[in-house]
Formats: C-alpha cells, sequence, structure tokens
C-alpha cells in the first residue's frame, strides 16, 4: 500500500546544521545518559525583568549577558560559544570543530585566543575548548533549568550568525522534548538518537551554532544546534524556516562536567527502535492491533542488548501495510511516568539515568500489562 511512502515521509527531516562547515545529521534509533553534577555558579547576575516593559529588559538583557557569548572560528567553518566557568572553559557544538586543526575564540571586548578542545560528545553535539585568557574576559553565563520550561515562553538566542558578530534574536520556545539524529554512527551505518531538544522559532542561522538560547531572565537553557529547512539559496546554504532547535541546559549540565573531566561521555543504552510518533495513524494502530494510541510501538530490538535480556518484544508479524510488523511491546510507562512518545521516554532516560542505572518499563503486549525491569548498558 501506500502508507508505507507515506510513514517514510514523515520520518523524514530535513535538517542542515548551522555551522558554516561540512552538515552532518544522523538518524532515529535507541536510548542514551550518565550523570553529573550541578553547574558553576556563574558571577553574571541576570536582571529581573519587568513584563510590562519587555522592549527594556531585553535590551538590559542583551548588556547584561553577551559578554558572555563568544564567536568561535576554526580553519574549516565558523561558529558561536559560551563562556561556562572562570576556569576558561568555553561551550560549543561539536560539528562546529569538527576537523579543525585549530580553533580560535573571539569575546565581544575584541580579544582573541587559541582554544584547546578538551571533550567532545557526539550524541548530544557538544564540544568543550580551554582558553588561556584574563579574567577580566571571563563572563561565565548563569544556566537556568530546562525542566521548567513551558511552550510559548519568551527565549533569546545571541550568536554571530553568517559571521555577523553578537547579534541578538528573539522568539518563543515552540515545543519540547523533540529529537535529532546524533552525530553518533552505530554499527549498522545508522545514528543514535539525541533527545531532550527545545524546538523554537528564534532566528538561528548558520554560524549560530553553539551559541546561547536564554530565557527572559538572562539564563542559559539551550545551546543553538541544528535547523529544520527544505529551501536553500543559490549558494548552497540553508535558509531559516522559522523551526530551530537547541540542546537543553540540563542535558548540557551533565555532560559538560564529565567532559572537562574525562574528554567523553557515556549514555544508556536500552538497545530498541520505535516507530516515529507522526507514523501512528488510526490506519497503523488498527493494523497494528493496539489497544492504546500512545506510547513507543517497539520495531527493533537489539539480540544481546539490554531490552533484549529483559524480555522487551519487537514487532515481527505482518500487517495489512508493507513492512508494518505487528505483535511488538507498546512501551505505555517508565518508572511510574507516563510515556505518550518514543521521544519522552528518550528525554527521561538521558536526563536521569547514566549506564548501570535499572528502569521500569510498564508495557502493553496485546491484552496484557507487564512491568519489565531493564538494567541500562552503555551506547556502544
Amino acid at each position: 500500500m501506500k502508507i508505507r511512502k507515506a510513514i517514510l515521509a514523515l520520518t523524514a527531516l530535513a535538517l542542515a546544521m548551522l555551522a558554516c562547515q561540512s552538515a552532518r545529521l544522523p538518524s532515529v534509533s535507541s536510548s542514551p545518559t550518565p550523570a553529573a553534577q550541578a553547574m558553576p555558579v556563574s558571577p553574571i547576575q541576570s536582571n529581573a525583568v519587568n513584563p510590562a516593559s519587555e522592549q527594556g529588559g531585553l535590551v538590559a538583557l542583551y548588556e547584561n549577558v553577551s559578554r558572555g557569548a563568544v564567536a568561535i572560528v576554526t580553519d574549516v567553518g565558523q561558529g558561536s560559544g559560551f563562556v561556562f566557568d572562570g576556569q576558561g572553559y568555553i561551550v560549543t557544538n561539536y560539528h562546529v570543530i569538527e576537523g579543525a586543526k585549530t580553533v580560535e575564540v573571539r569575546f565581544l571586548s575584541g580579544y582573541m585566543a587559541y582554544g584547546e578542545i578538551v571533550g567532545t560528545d557526539l550524541d548530544s553535539d557538544i564540544a568543550v575548548i580551554k582558553v588561556d585568557a584574563p579574567a577580566g574576559e571571563l563572563y561565565p553565563l548563569p544556566l537556568g533549568d530546562s525542566s521548567t520550561l513551558k511552550v510559548g515562553q519568551t527565549v533569546v538566542a545571541i550568536g554571530n550568525p553568517f559571521g555577523l558578530n553578537s547579534t541578538m534574536t528573539v522568539g518563543v520556545i515552540s515545543a519540547l522534548g523533540r529529537t535529532l539524529d546524533s552525530i553518533h554512527e552505530t554499527a549498522d551505518g545508522n545514528f543514535f538518537t539525541a533527545g531532550d531538544i527545545i524546538q523554537t522559532d528564534a532566528a538561528i542561522n548558520p554560524g549560530n551554532s553553539g551559541g546561547p538560547l536564554f530565557n527572559i531572565n538572562g539564563e542559559v537553557i539551550g545551546v543553538n544546534r541544528a535547523i529544520r529547512t527544505a529551501n536553500f539559496t543559490g549558494s548552497g546554504e540553508p535558509l531559516n524556516s522559522g523551526i530551530g532547535f537547541a540542546i537543553s541546559i540540563n542535558m548540557v549540565k551533565r555532560v559538560v562536567p564529565v567532559l572537562i573531566e574525562t574528554g567523553k561521555y557515556a549514555y544508556p543504552y536500552l538497545g530498541i527502535s520505535a516507530l516515529p510518533s507522526e507514523s501512528m495513524t488510526l490506519q497503523v494502530a488498527e493494523a497494528l492491533g493496539l489497544k492504546s494510541y500512545t506510547g513507543a510501538y517497539v520495531t527493533n530490538v537489539v539480540s544481546g542488548g539490554p531490552a533484549d535480556k529483559a524480555g522487551i518484544i519487537p514487532g515481527s508479524k505482518p500487517t495489512s501495510i508493507q513492512n508494518l510488523y505487528g505483535g511488538g511491546d507498546l512501551i505505555v510507562g517508565i518508572d511510574g511516568r507516563e510515556v505518550r512518545t518514543f521521544d519522552e521516554m528518550l528525554a527521561y532516560l538521558i536526563t536521569n539515568k547514566s549506564p548501570g542505572d535499572s528502569v521500569t518499563l510498564q508495557v502493553l503486549r496485546g491484552d496484557e500489562r507487564l512491568d519489565l525491569t531493564v538494567v541500562l548498558g552503555k551506547r556502544p
């Protein structure tokens, strides 16, 4: 039937990395994440914003935090970043510095310094750079709590789109809990999934990659990573479509301290693939014989992986829709939390769990409801 083409079309993402270097975006598979502690306290104090004076508040926000945003220039491209702490650690995207032989960090004051790459994480697309700069140039930015975000809240991006230094754009949070393909490739040539992604309509363009996304109080709540686009200029540059994506700051809080300490970060691994939520139409649900329209329907289980050992079953029975197989488990909860989509389950895993931790999955298997305990592995 034509449904197969519809499912494939729904799962395709036209995403472009924002740095002006080669863009690589991965696909959807498995689960992720370990732990780290809370972030360093920032010396920059955010101004309280009076909602009745939005313009004045935005001006004050920019003046207060723009000193902590930096430009990243390499021999292969350019992007953005921000000062993480007073020790000279700078956070940016991995794809901004990927393949670079030299990394230059440019501050708002005009001061420039070479940066040393101290840690990278391909799963979240985060990199940490160390610079030797005077204390007067280092303005660590305050970090917020992305778990408290709501759709519709005002957000501000500061970065270097197209090399235009210290540009500020304003928008709202369009959606929460999105997923993107990571840059971490699996053994079969697919890509692991990055989760807990913030979607925004704040203008983000090539060069914004790695820069901070702020809430209205001047706290960093995300790191700008990618845009969705279907149109390109004659030069091949991706155009902003009004849909941008940022790595949640709570993910950054877990990853960055570990990168500073060890240079790498290990993610928890469930070992499943699931049907994309946008592909769960009424026709698909009926063909699968599901008793619920929400949840993560398991399409594949990695042999010998954590989910396989716990007894999770993938779909294997042919249905009326070509290449759609029924009989698989539908995950509807994790540790007592409702799971409406695979994205929600992934976000919970990567921001709360580490390899070796146990989780309890609530599973619908036909008319039976099961609680299955899975000991999380480490992403291969």
